[in-house]
């Protein structure tokens, strides 16, 4: 495959993260107030400013690439992320047991695709994103994997178990 080629399907393929970033972060930030448990809380308000930080990480990626951005999909990713508001969560109005379930659940498999990110750009060794830290964005999209899946399991057991 020529750079041109390798080129090209980086620029998507950021541009395709981005966009979920985008709603990630927004998805975070509504979990965040959507919360009625003090400590689920507390890992939300660290969950949403390593979220935002490591969009912004991307974002210079994309520029130090000289990659231009694709609004397009950042606001298809914006404005899913306002429709899957609308989605029942088991009550009329406010925050159900169920709906932060299901955010936990969501933020965790799109936290999963950033660590897929973060490896897929580590293994390439693309010579123009040495200057960014992958060892320690990997690191930390670990981190975030765990503390979702500790919170999402902990409240599955009460709402699924018997």
């Amino acid at each position: 495959m020529d750079s041109n080629d390798t080129d090209k399907n980086l620029r998507i393929y950021l541009n395709d993260h981005l966009a979920g970033s985008t709603g990630g972060l927004e998805l975070a930030r509504r979990a965040r107030g959507n919360s009625t448990d003090p400590v689920r809380t507390a890992m939300w308000v660290t969950i949403c400013e390593e979220v935002e930080t490591d969009r912004d990480v991307l974002v210079q990626m994309i520029e130090r690439l000289d990659f231009h951005g694709n609004p397009v999909k950042a606001l298809l990713a914006w404005a899913g992320e306002k429709v899957g508001r609308l989605k029942p969560n088991g009550q009329i109005s406010g925050p159900s047991a169920l709906g932060q379930y299901v955010e936990l659940e969501l933020m965790f498999l799109g936290v999963t695709g950033k660590l897929s990110l973060w490896e897929a750009l580590a293994a390439a060794d693309d010579p123009r994103l040495r200057e960014f830290n992958l060892v320690e964005l990997i690191a930390r999209a670990e981190s975030q994997r765990e503390r979702l899946d500790q919170h999402r399991l902990a409240l599955g057991s009460r709402l699924f178990g018997h």
